[in-house]
């Protein structure tokens, strides 16, 4: 539309009777804008401005675009439905009287800033809920029902309780009156009784709660629990209709380096309890429910054998399966278990993912979380047949848990770097621009929600870290390096000390971690790390075919303080018994270069377990499998090693389960808004409908209404182009969509016909036989 077409519109505007005029007359750049804040109103495109306005006007549609609006806007919907401007296209506007914006400015003026009440009025007319000229204000009649409060609360101020007036009453109720309330908060503000007949004898509970204001008499028969009341039960956050003005908590101030460096310490529990976690259902996959899910004894054992909580274990597991790293399905190997078909267990993407830098494997994991669709804490919480919800179970998705999720930490994401906010005033202001959703910000979601962030390491001392702004704002390179420059530089070195503890002083470098968890066990983790050698993790070391001067030199060459001789001599002592017997595949064989260590284990109570039988001095046969034998083995105090064909020590610890990558996983289905351009283009051909609605047709091909011949169309369409007139005509789309177009004929051939689209200038192409009808414009 050009600046001409533009002034002309606005001056239209003003005087424009129905919403389909006041829409028309909207410029393009105002059209987009309302196909982008409400895109359900562009599907199917509609035919003309009528439709794109009997569609603005619905109320389900009306419904979606109320979801964002703030208490201001509501309050300025409340006010023209109060003062009976709403205009109904169904009732041709009678009973319509328009408000001027400087008698809504009076009416609210003493609340809120104009400045303020101008914006909501442009946030309103942005979604064709409010129209008309400044003169002029119409809300559409849906807006009524759309309202998060009773009709008045916004407008009629009335004398009611206090939050902390109504916690004080709440405590001095009795069960039978408390039970009242708690009924009214779960299934509606309004109930009937007789009770609230007037001159009830004042000690029946309904007349008790009146008195109390925890109650509003309506009529004889009517009682309503008063809004705040309701959000106190609810444990909602208490949003007064009357507050025109957003809350404006006081943040705690801490420094943004605090904040991210108590985010990479949890950061690093985090990883390592992944990990751990990874490694337990790899060496034991979980049945899963026959419902799904990960069972509560399951849970309980997968959290005991990782040294977790198990809420601890069951956020974990939910993370993990949205990263794709846990999956239930059958793994390789498969559990000796057959009592189901499926099993939690790790998928193969996991071994790549325990490999990569510290920052990025967290930020696999956050990324994960924050576009999770299910509540994670809702874990243990109590259904409706009052049975425990599992992990990783249907039961706990939620459609709108994600964007909650980022509604909380974008409002954290709004106050300076180091600033904590608490779970209350979070709340409180979420509600107050989400009327609509505020029974989705209660305290307890808002809290549940910053203990995750803060265990995910998106949040330290309550403040948003700087990773975590990189990732909520779609930055995930910016955060792997913000987080990178937090999480504790690797180090190369160990401290080993006399009672054979190995201290690591922080994260090691990969490959040193590697060998040093080969080589001895963790005794407790942190921020620095315990390892103890012992007899068994070195004989493990030396099973994976590391050498005693292999291990040696591994504490000689990364250890700042001296080895022990302890140490030395009992990595000597276990290499020197380790590997005189061998074991291999027969089912499996021993041998040893040793006969007489050979006689002694035939000898021993093992031999009969195992079934072994020499079938030389230093050979002996067994029909158990390899694993068994060289369990069994340890067992009875031997050292035997695993060999291959070759007669090289290999490594034999069993490697975990791991299910394969499902390769047609059905992702889940995301909608994607349309661009600017596209939205042009629908409002381009918008105009076009809305031009061949408001054309006059001369001269049509059949007068019935009945579908054209072909013959008839082509004569019609061949004359028009010939004398330059354009044509009304009838399309249907291969969608099967009928619009109405008005065009100038260029050519008719060869099937289809070429027209120039006088709204758009461009050339179109239309197929013969999708022409319903054809008309000359006159």
């Amino acid at each position: 539309m050009t600046a001409t077409e533009a002034s002309a519109a606005t001056g239209a505007a003003g005087g424009a009777t129905t919403l389909a005029d006041w829409l028309a007359a909207r410029t393009d750049d105002d059209l987009v804008a309302l196909l982008t804040l409400r895109p359900d109103l562009a599907v199917p495109l509609p035919a003309s401005m009528a439709v794109l306005a009997a569609r603005a006007e619905q109320r389900a549609s009306v419904f979606r675009a109320a979801d964002d609006l703030n208490t201001l806007d509501f309050a300025v919907l409340e006010t023209l439905v109060v003062q009976h401007a709403v205009r109904d296209t169904g009732a041709r506007g009678r009973d319509a009287e328009p408000l001027p914006r400087r008698r809504l400015v009076e009416l609210l003026g003493d609340r809120a800033p104009e400045a303020a009440i101008d914006a909501a009025v442009h946030r309103l007319t942005a979604r064709a809920l409010v129209w008309g000229a400044d003169d002029a204000l119409f809300a559409v009649a849906a807006a009524k029902e759309a309202l998060p409060w009773p009709l008045g609360s916004t407008t009629e101020i009335p004398d009611a309780l206090t939050e902390p007036e109504i916690t004080a009453a709440l405590t001095e109720l009795a069960p039978p009156e408390r039970a009242l309330l708690d009924k009214l908060a779960t299934t509606g503000p309004r109930g009937r009784t007789r009770d609230a007949a007037p001159g009830t004898t004042p000690d029946r509970p309904i007349q008790r709660l009146l008195a109390a204001r925890l109650l509003n008499w309506v009529d004889a028969e009517t009682v309503e629990l008063p809004t705040a009341v309701g959000q106190v039960l609810r444990r909602e956050p208490v949003a007064d209709p009357h507050a025109l003005v957003p809350p404006r908590p006081e943040p705690a101030r801490h420094h943004a380096a605090e904040a991210n460096a108590a985010a990479a310490g949890e950061v690093g529990e985090l990883l390592r309890h992944a990990t751990d976690l990874l490694e337990v259902l790899g060496q034991g996959p979980a049945p899963v429910l026959r419902a799904g899910g990960l069972g509560v004894r399951e849970l309980r054992r997968v959290a005991k054998q990782a040294g977790v909580d198990e809420n601890r274990a069951g956020l974990l597991a939910e993370v993990l399966a949205a990263a794709q790293l846990l999956d239930k399905g059958l793994p390789e190997p498969p559990p000796e278990l057959d009592t189901v078909d499926d099993f939690w267990a790790p998928t193969a993407a996991a071994d790549g993912w325990l490999e990569g830098p510290s920052a990025r494997r967290w930020v696999v994991l956050a990324l994960a979380w924050l576009e999770l669709d299910r509540c994670p804490w809702m874990i243990g919480l109590r259904d409706a047949n009052d049975k425990p919800l599992a992990a990783l179970s249907p039961e706990l998705r939620t459609v709108h848990a994600a964007r909650d999720r980022h509604a909380v930490l974008a409002l954290l994401a709004e106050y300076p770097a180091g600033s904590a906010v608490t779970a209350a005033d979070l709340a409180r202001v979420l509600a107050w621009r989400q009327p609509r959703r505020r029974r989705q910000f209660r305290t307890d979601t808002v809290e549940h929600t910053l203990a995750e962030a803060a265990a995910l390491g998106l949040a330290g001392r309550g403040a948003l870290t700087s990773a975590g702004r990189a990732l909520l704002h779609g930055n995930p390179g910016d955060a792997e390096a913000e987080m990178e420059a937090a999480l504790p530089a690797p180090v190369d070195h160990v401290l080993v000390q006399a009672d054979l503890t190995v201290i690591a002083p922080g994260p090691l470098v990969a490959d040193l971690q590697q060998r040093i968890a080969l080589v001895a066990d963790v005794e407790s983790a942190g921020a620095a790390t315990v390892y103890r050698v012992g007899e068994h993790s070195v004989r493990r070391a030396l099973d994976a075919g590391l050498t005693a001067a292999e291990l040696q030199h591994l504490f000689a060459a990364h250890s700042r303080t001296p080895v022990p001789q302890a140490l030395t001599y009992l990595i000597d002592d276990v290499a020197r018994r380790h590997g005189r017997l061998r074991a291999g595949l027969a089912q499996s064989f021993l041998r040893s270069e040793d006969p007489g260590l050979l006689a002694e284990v035939l000898a021993a109570p093992v031999a009969a377990r195992l079934a072994l039988r020499a079938v030389a001095p230093t050979v002996a046969i067994s029909q158990a499998p390899l694993g068994e034998v060289l369990e069994q083995l340890r067992a009875a105090g031997f050292s035997p090693a695993g060999e291959d064909a070759s007669g090289a020590i290999v490594d034999l610890r069993p490697r975990g389960a791991r299910l394969s990558v499902r390769p047609h996983t059905r992702q889940a289905w995301r909608p994607t808004p349309p661009s600017s351009e596209q939205l042009a283009l629908l409002v381009a051909e918008l105009r076009a409908g809305e031009k061949a609605a408001r054309a006059r047709p001369g001269q049509a091909v059949r007068a019935d209404g009945s579908r054209t011949s072909t013959a008839a169309t082509m004569a019609l369409l061949q004359m028009a182009a010939k004398v330059r007139r354009p044509v009304h005509i009838g399309y249907v789309d291969a969608q099967g969509i009928a619009t109405q177009r008005v065009v100038e004929p260029l050519q008719v051939s060869g099937g289809q016909l070429d027209a120039l689209d006088p709204v758009t200038g461009a050339v179109r192409h239309f197929t013969l036989h999708r022409i319903a009808s054809v008309a000359l414009v006159e």
